[in-house]
């Protein structure tokens, strides 16, 4: 009995170790599985990193590279866009509308605006002009209105009548004397002078007496004893306070006064639902929304930058189509000497020494691009330029480690463009003939053979040279007498650098934009990249973004084809 039980351990332990080896071995041959299958099986890199593209002796364009697809961990909501437009200014949406004469003026800043972006409104207008559009942005939306514009009893409905042809408004406090920080006695809206023939009709006649306009008591902070997060914090306070007081009066305007009854700002009921609408609008510390406006070198545009920056401007672009003159830079020195705090844009160059001139003058961003755009005929007239892809490439890789942004200007045809921009390098991406054909462009729109159209044209066509952007050209065409030398005087002859055409109506900008922006998020998606800011990361360290370099052939496979006809989509 002794002998069967030691005989039955003896079986056991041999089992025991048996299965143990068993298992032992099972791993092993497994972890030789694992060491064959990724010594003949491991994935190798596809592509080349934008570095081995770009340190060939070619000039590469946004259609010469495809972008190899990444891994997808992420929703396309979860992508997030948000950049630079300059050192100091930040973008929701990286799209800036070029300051063009048939691309941006206020109706587009606005609905750039409002989408995250930013508009550049032109400088082809007298001094005046250009600052009353920068104004008209400036009170779009202003969540509390500090200034707003006031009339006597004693004015007439004409006069109402005047700011809302200029400002796009009709709710007008009254006070005593017409002027700010008076006694606030009446209000004028819509309603009280819609249907009243006589416009020369005193307003005191017509206007809603104080006793029956809900107001705000002005909320006083002691902001010298505070820090600006403090201040910022009971500012917002006070606004919600507001906003409160204006959705339960149900009425179109909250005039904000003090103890005295005097008219201390204005809140308005369409601030609060344009908020709601566009949670993502780009606006400055006032809740104003952002816009930015174009100048050139001359010595009279020293006086252009200092009205534009009264008006509230918040960037300023020094327009020119080759921006590494001498002329550019004495304006950049002065601008930074005359206005520190307003951002001053550069440009437009293509060569990292054009970059390094620009920056160590002191500009707040660079605008690249030179001779690609669809109206554009530079590169032809003079043989100067670059193709975009390299230029943004190089420019913004150098620039952004001094952290200066980029704006990738022209050659952007579909969001395929502005995704690789962005990859490329740019913090954001100039659009012209993109949005030329919106509702928010200026300009009126016309049929021909059936399709409805926009003109659009290049700030270096003949036809905008005579309105005044010869003097991004280096020209000057009012000094229309040119002395040679035996002493005849001739007409100074025009050399044009671009063209005028027409492009197709795009609709509104409150549809368009949104297709472009949900355009470039799947972009992102499938490149597998979740954050604009993790770009840089993962071109130029990781160098996980891979390229490959397209035939004609692949180019041509990679758009439509084979079809007898089709449609594109809108916006496409």
């Amino acid at each position: 009995k002794k002998r069967t039980n030691k005989l039955k351990t003896t079986l056991t332990l041999s089992m025991s170790a048996v299965e143990e080896k068993t298992q032992q071995n099972h791993v092993n041959n497994s972890l030789k599985s694992k060491d064959i299958f990724t010594a003949y099986f491991e994935p190798y890199e596809n592509g080349l990193s934008a570095e081995e593209v770009f340190t060939q002796k070619y000039g590469y364009t946004y259609d010469d590279l495809i972008l190899l697809p990444g891994h997808i961990d992420f929703t396309v909501e979860q992508v997030n866009l948000t950049s630079q437009f300059s050192r100091n200014i930040t973008l929701k949406t990286p799209f800036v509308s070029s300051p063009m004469d048939t691309v941006t003026e206020h109706k587009m800043a606005i609905g750039m605006a409002l989408e995250g972006g930013i508009g550049v409104i032109h400088n082809n207008l007298s001094i005046e002009d250009q600052a009353h559009e920068v104004e008209l942005v400036k009170l779009f939306e202003n969540g509390f209105i500090t200034q707003p514009r006031t009339l006597s009893p004693e004015d007439k409905v004409s006069q109402v009548d005047a700011i809302k042809a200029k400002y796009g408004f009709s709710g007008v406090p009254i006070t005593e004397n017409g002027k700010m920080r008076a006694k606030l006695v009446g209000i004028v809206t819509n309603r009280d002078i819609d249907f009243l023939e006589d416009r020369n009709t005193s307003i005191k006649n017509v206007m809603t007496p104080f006793k029956d306009i809900i107001c705000a008591q002005e909320s006083k902070l002691n902001d010298i004893q505070m820090s600006p997060t403090s201040l910022n914090s009971s500012l917002s306070q006070s606004l919600e306070k507001y906003n409160k007081i204006l959705i339960n009066s149900k009425k179109g305007k909250l005039p904000i006064i003090n103890s005295d009854n005097c008219l201390v700002g204005l809140m308005s009921r369409s601030d609060l639902l344009t908020n709601r609408q566009y949670p993502n609008a780009n606006k400055d510390h006032k809740k104003r929304l952002r816009c930015a406006a174009a100048i050139g070198t001359r010595e009279y545009d020293k006086k252009r930058l200092n009205a534009l920056v009264e008006k509230g401007c918040d960037a300023i672009v020094i327009d020119s189509s080759q921006g590494d003159s001498i002329f550019q830079q004495n304006m950049i020195r002065f601008a930074k000497k005359q206005w520190p705090n307003v951002d001053i844009i550069g440009g437009n160059i293509v060569t990292v020494k054009q970059a390094y001139n620009l920056i160590k003058c002191g500009v707040d961003g660079l605008r690249v691009g030179m001779g690609i755009g669809s109206i554009c005929t530079t590169q032809e007239v003079t043989a100067c330029g670059r193709p975009q892809a390299s230029a943004v490439y190089h420019v913004s890789n150098y620039s952004n480690k001094l952290s200066i942004p980029v704006i990738a200007d022209g050659g952007i045809r579909n969001t395929g463009h502005i995704i690789k921009a962005l990859i490329l390098g740019a913090s954001s991406v100039m659009m012209g003939s993109m949005l030329a054909g919106t509702e928010e462009a200026p300009g009126q729109y016309f049929y021909q053979d059936g399709v409805k159209l926009k003109k659009y044209r290049g700030m270096g066509s003949i036809e905008a040279m005579k309105k005044g952007s010869d003097d991004r050209y280096f020209t000057n065409l009012k000094q229309t007498n040119s002395m040679h030398n035996n002493n005849v005087r001739s007409a100074k002859v025009a050399i044009a650098q671009g063209v005028t055409g027409t492009v197709v109506d795009k609709g509104s900008l409150q549809r368009y934009l949104p297709y472009l922006i949900g355009g470039v998020r799947h972009g992102f998606q499938d490149l597998g990249i979740k954050d604009v800011t993790n770009i840089t990361q993962k071109r130029s360290k990781t160098k996980e973004i891979r390229f490959e370099i397209r035939s004609p052939a692949a180019q041509k496979e990679g758009n439509v084809h084979s079809l007898y006809s089709f449609t594109k989509t809108q916006g496409y």
